[in-house]
């Protein structure tokens, strides 16, 4: 490499922000990679376990709410949400991926779900409308984003003045995820990502343990 060279590409990479989910994301790369990951999220015993039900309880959304599924891969919540907020909320449905997408619409629209909006986001901002969600939900995603501070300030950005952000995260422990996975799939265990949000114009406002030993829920507030 020329010295020219050399020292432009030092200089971007003292500039762009390293990805930090590379292990996380190692997964998603091919489309029949993300085909197998969908049949997982698909399938019907994921209800006993994620009990989306008591979630939605838990993440307080009412009739009339505005509420972005932040991930929504195929769509598995946008069922949940849109009967919640009603025909006169409005569902948000973002992932970066054009395939998870495709299935989500037709998820919603086989369910006439007709409340929601998709929204093709980027691995740096999820491109939701300023100023206009009650609720941010992030399940099982935030340990997939690239570049936390940059999406945590979009979504800040998204939310009202009151708004929230949920996160819904598997522990970083040995059994939170099968054959122990956990331990390489997940970048930061609770008290790491409380501080992490929290350091982004966040303040943690309830923390609940929703599948014992395996994931929890973080309510936070904007700052």
């Amino acid at each position: 490499m020329k010295p020219a060279v050399l020292i432009v590409a030092l200089a971007l990479a003292a500039v762009l922000p390293a990805q930090v989910a590379t292990q996380a994301n190692s997964g998603y790369r091919t489309e029949q990679q993300r085909e197998a990951i969908a049949r997982g999220l698909g399938n019907p015993e994921r209800d006993q376990t994620q009990r989306p039900g008591e979630l939605i309880h838990l993440m307080g959304v009412r009739r009339g709410m505005a509420v972005a599924d932040v991930g929504t891969g195929i769509g598995y919540m946008l069922p949940f949400l849109s009967h919640a907020v009603g025909p006169e909320g409005k569902i948000y449905a973002e992932d970066i991926f054009d395939d998870f997408l495709a299935a989500a619409k037709e998820r919603a629209q086989n369910q006439h779900l007709d409340n929601v909006t998709f929204i093709k986001g980027a691995a740096d901002d999820p491109r939701l409308p300023e100023g206009q969600l009650d609720t941010v939900l992030a399940l099982d995603v935030y340990h997939h984003f690239d570049y936390p501070e940059k999406m945590l300030a979009a979504i800040h950005k998204a939310l009202k003045p009151d708004g929230k952000l949920i996160i819904v995260e598997y522990y970083k422990r040995p059994d939170a995820m099968g054959n122990g996975m956990a331990m390489t799939h997940i970048r930061l265990d609770m008290p790491d990502v409380i501080k992490e949000v929290e350091a982004n114009h966040f303040h943690l406002v309830m923390e609940h343990e929703t599948i014992r030993n395996s994931q929890y829920l973080l309510m936070l507030e904007k700052r």
